[in-house]
């Protein structure tokens, strides 16, 4: 790729990058960032190091609604390995028990459904929440184990897709809410069948309406000549918003709104967050509707 502006380029969108396995969320960030030369990147929630699949990265304005796809809904693949209990709950952790697998498919598939709907779940330690400032990772390296408080999540979906021979390897396909961790499942289902277990694989599939089947790899970007050619597989920012409402703006509601005053419009839900359009097409931003009906600017874009 030719050389690159070392203060970068003003790039915006939303780009859909099939994660490898080995790398942190942030270290592919900043990898593809580099090749896009962009100014301003952020992604959209982390995937483990042994997890691949679907990662949105949001460059420049885009990146105002990182925080939408972070709390989304989202569908994964994960292969569970009974018998061990890992201290990270996956297989980059040490293994600290072993015991025999005594299940079959029908108390297995009868112990998920326990971990369907609103459920109460306590994170992993080694997870990026943080406790007074420090990420609960670092703590864990420390040897330092807490007690942490149990916090509600949602299993949209959960289905048992393949069970080996003996038993001891399970692939399972969940839907779930912001917050929900796989390796907290494993663990938890490995308790409840007595036996242990840890996340083995891991493939994001979707995001907010993402499909994994629709994004790029690594490989892909990097065989591209320069940082431009790369620009043909930004999507729009509002791309990323299609679970949110869209409403039309008038011409003199957008110019109010647009100079950050609360306004109404025919169209407008009753509550919750709302894309915001002008003009019929252009897109100005998000915002959130107030008790009185009124929608208050959010999150304005510079530009559609």
């Amino acid at each position: 790729m030719a050389r690159q502006n070392r203060r970068g380029r003003d790039v915006s969108g939303i780009l859909l990058l099939d994660k490898p396995v080995g790398y942190t969320s942030n270290q592919i960030l900043q990898r593809v960032k580099r090749l896009l030369n962009a100014k301003k990147a952020g992604h959209t929630g982390s995937l483990d190091p042994i997890a691949t699949g679907l990662l949105p990265l949001c460059f420049g304005e885009a990146t105002k609604v990182s925080r939408f796809l972070l709390d989304s809904d989202k569908r994964y693949l994960s292969t569970f390995q009974l018998g061990q209990a890992t201290n990270t709950c996956d297989t980059e952790g040490e293994v600290i028990s072993e015991r025999p697998v005594k299940v079959n498919r029908e108390q297995i598939e009868q112990a998920l459904t326990g971990f369907m709907g609103d459920i109460q779940q306590i994170p992993p330690m080694h997870s990026a929440i943080k406790r007074n400032g420090q990420p609960l990772y670092k703590l864990a390296r420390q040897g330092i184990e807490l007690e942490l408080e149990p916090r509600q999540v949602t299993v949209h979906d959960l289905k048992l897709i393949n069970l080996s021979q003996d038993a001891c390897s399970l692939e399972l396909d969940i839907t779930c809410s912001k917050g929900f961790y796989i390796r907290s499942l494993a663990r938890d289902l490995g308790e409840t069948l007595g036996c242990g277990a840890h996340v083995s694989a891991l493939r994001r599939l979707v995001v907010a309406g993402f499909q994994v089947d629709d994004a790029i790899s690594l490989h892909e970007l990097e065989g591209a000549e320069d940082a431009t050619q790369l620009d043909q597989y930004l999507l729009h920012a509002d791309d990323g918003l299609g679970h949110l409402p869209g409403v039309q703006l008038s011409q003199d509601a957008a110019y109010y709104l647009c100079r950050g005053q609360a306004v109404r419009a025919a169209d407008s839900p009753a509550t919750g967050w709302v894309r915001l359009y002008a003009n019929g097409a252009r897109f100005l931003g998000v915002g959130q509707v107030l008790d009185d009906g009124r929608i208050a600017p959010k999150r304005l874009f510079h530009s559609g």
